[in-house]
């Protein structure tokens, strides 16, 4: 089961970027914010955390929902390894994840600007949902900044590990064959697959 604590710094960026202004976040057509996603119910919460992930994986992973503290809280104790949550960044849609062990160490690694992630194996993660990510001059770029847009991203699965393109000869941008390591050149590249995991089972 992932730590407790692991997935409470995953709220405080969750919290963090959701809060910053976006293009997307001012469409008038916006779906549910995170604020929304908080007031849902904890079995409405439930469900949306494990849409993230195949059946498979989803049948015994563990859930964490939104408080009215805007604390995230397990409701349901992991017995493959997996953690879900109703939603990360929010940007624009709800976009819950479901990830083992070393990729929620990945992630507590980078929302707390550790030099490099400390996770020892690969790790995987799910977002059967799809997500979001900015870029800049047609490049993924690894947080808002001037001039960057968010570009939606659809559903997809992740592997958490440094691969290197010149190494791997993988392509760094989104293409055609729905693979490339984003973030590429920093030691959170990591494998992105455009490929729905709800296909998997």
């Amino acid at each position: 089961m992932v730590p407790i604590v692991m997935v409470s710094l995953l709220a405080s960026l969750t919290f963090g970027l959701a809060g910053l202004p976006t293009d997307a976040q001012a469409a008038p057509k916006k779906k549910a914010s995170v604020k929304d996603v908080k007031a849902m119910s904890e079995k409405d919460q439930t469900a949306l955390a494990l849409s993230a992930a195949p059946k498979s994986v989803a049948r015994e992973a563990g859930v964490m929902v939104y408080g009215a503290d805007g604390k995230l809280t397990e409701v349901r104790k992991s017995e493959n390894g997996f953690t879900c949550i109703p939603t990360m960044l929010n940007l624009p849609d709800p976009d819950p994840i479901c990830m083992d062990g070393a990729a929620h160490q990945w992630m507590t690694d980078i929302m707390n600007n550790a030099p490099k992630p400390s996770n020892t194996i690969p790790g995987v993660a799910y977002m059967a949902r799809g997500g979001s990510h900015f870029e800049k001059n047609k490049k993924v770029v690894m947080q808002k900044e001037a001039g960057a847009t968010v570009v939606k991203e659809p559903p997809h699965w992740m592997v958490m590990w440094p691969f290197d393109p010149a190494a791997t000869k993988l392509p760094t941008a989104p293409n055609s064959s729905g693979s490339y390591i984003m973030f590429d050149g920093s030691p959170y590249a990591h494998l992105m697959v455009y490929q729905n995991p709800k296909k998997m089972n």
